[in-house]
Parts: structure tokens; sequence; C-alpha cells
């Protein structure tokens, strides 16, 4: 694998990226350095067109509801396409919070008209309450009805791990299947579900950042970068103990904070990315 080099799209780096985000760059940055994989981070701002050819993955972070209004236009009318198109021909993707909502159909503020979304995946999203970055709320109205706290999702054999803080509710159309189920928090809507899955492209309110505590989601976007770019890909295992006991604690931390609920899905470590001794 080594000498080989993927293309990360960074978008809106200034604007969108609340809670940490930078932490998921790192983490790819950094698993694909540990494999002797360049990662090409190309950063791309307002008004910067997207070359569906030249990007393997895509990441784009949260933000508050003026962030949204300041990019929406530009993702959806700008960057859209070339993202949609890559994402078709098998690019990876992660988006996440409001960036995730932006993907969508639309996202419909609590007040005014409602912001386009690039149309990737078949969602839509609507704003149930205050915006916390709002100047003209309390703190009480802004947390009313909020989704605040540990968010754990089963995805096939992996229990991820996160935190959500969002008050808008998301939608799955049709078309669309969501990333995993909800064990821990509200994820999506309450329904059940937690982000939305198409092809290699990843939308979810895991924060804190995400990536860093669920290393398997990131070999996942890395694999899907390099067979994009490659065709046929492996990834040399690496070993995880400190992801792992980062991901066991925010288990741990949730369910001692609720006692006398059943224990939640007993965290499995994928035999795919297993200690092997491999060195960083």
């Amino acid at each position: 694998m080594t000498g080989r080099t993927i293309t990360v799209g960074y978008l809106y780096p200034e604007i969108m990226s609340g809670y940490g985000d930078r932490g998921n760059l790192a983490a790819i940055t950094r698993r694909c350095g540990w494999r002797g994989i360049a990662a090409d981070v190309r950063e791309l701002r307002l008004g910067d067109p997207v070359d569906p050819g030249e990007v393997d993955l895509f990441v784009i972070g949260n933000g508050g509801e003026f962030h949204q209004r300041l990019i929406a236009t530009d993702l959806a009318d700008v960057k859209g396409p070339g993202i949609c198109e890559a994402v078709d021909d098998g690019a990876a993707l992660l988006a996440v919070g409001a960036g995730y909502e932006l993907l969508g159909r639309f996202y419909q503020p609590a007040r005014g008209v409602e912001l386009p979304g690039a149309r990737l995946f078949d969602t839509w999203t609507i704003q149930q309450g205050a915006d916390l970055t709002s100047a003209s709320c309390t703190l009480t109205e802004a947390r009313a009805g909020r989704a605040i706290g540990d968010l754990l999702v089963q995805w096939d054999a992996e229990l991820l791990v996160g935190f959500e803080n969002h008050s808008a509710r998301t939608y799955l159309g049709p078309t669309a299947r969501p990333l995993g189920q909800v064990v821990a928090g509200q994820g999506n809507n309450g329904d059940g579900g937690e982000g939305v899955r198409l092809g290699s492209a990843i939308g979810t309110y895991l924060r804190g950042p995400c990536l860093p505590r669920n290393p398997v989601l990131t070999d996942f976007l890395i694999l899907a970068a390099l067979q994009r770019r490659y065709g046929e890909a492996e990834l040399a295992p690496l070993p995880d103990q400190l992801e792992h006991a980062a991901r066991d604690a925010a288990v741990a931390r949730h369910h001692a904070s609720r006692p006398g609920r059943s224990r939640p899905a007993r965290v499995v470590h994928s035999a795919r990315y297993a200690p092997a001794g491999a060195g960083r």
C-alpha cells in the first residue's frame, strides 16, 4: 500500500468545523500515514468548484444555522453536482451534523424560508427549536427539545459512539437507508434510525469528533477512497487499543449514568481491523 495517495476534499474548513470536526480530518490523515498512504488534503471554500474526478473522500463538519445560511446555496449549486457525481462513481464522504442536513433535499429553519440541499441524500431536515447560535433566544429556549448526550449506534457488527446535540429532526425518504440503529440517544428523529448511508457516503449526527473513537468507520472511508482511486485495495491492521479504550469508556459512561437500565449492546471490535502487532 506504500506510495499510494488519496485526495481528501475538506469542505468549508473555516465555517463548518464545529465540535472538534478537524479531529475527523486528523484521524483520516493519521491512519493513512501509519500505513504509508499519503492523504492530499484540499480545502474547498466558498466559490470553489468540485472536480468529481479529483476527490476520493469528502469531509464536511458541523455548524450552526448561521453557518448553514452562509454555505447552503454554494453547496447546493456550486459543489453539489460534483459531489453527487463523485459519490456515484465510488467516492467516500463523511458529513456530520449541519453538514449532513444540507446534503439532503432541504433544511427548514424554525423561522424563515427553507435552505436548499445538495440532494445527495434522499433526506430532509426540519428544525424543531431555536438554534444555539442565535442571539435572539435564551439558553433555556435553545436547549428545549434538544437531543443532547451520548449517541450509540449499531452499525452492522460495530457499535459506534459519539455525542449528539441538535434540535432538528432528519427524515429519510423511500430511497434512503440509515447508517445504523440507535442503541442510546435520539439519532435522526427518534424513530430508531441514525444517519444515512449511500454507497460509501455517510451522513451522521455522531460528533465529538466521531472518527478518532471509531477507527472502523475511519478505515471504511479510507478503504473506499483507495478502491475508488486504485481499484482493488486492502488496509493493513493497526493496533487500535487506545481507540477502542476511548470508545469503551464512552459506552461505560453511558451505562453508569443510567442505573437500572438494560446494558447497551456489547462492544464488538471487528476482526477486519483487530490489532496484529503493526507499529505506528
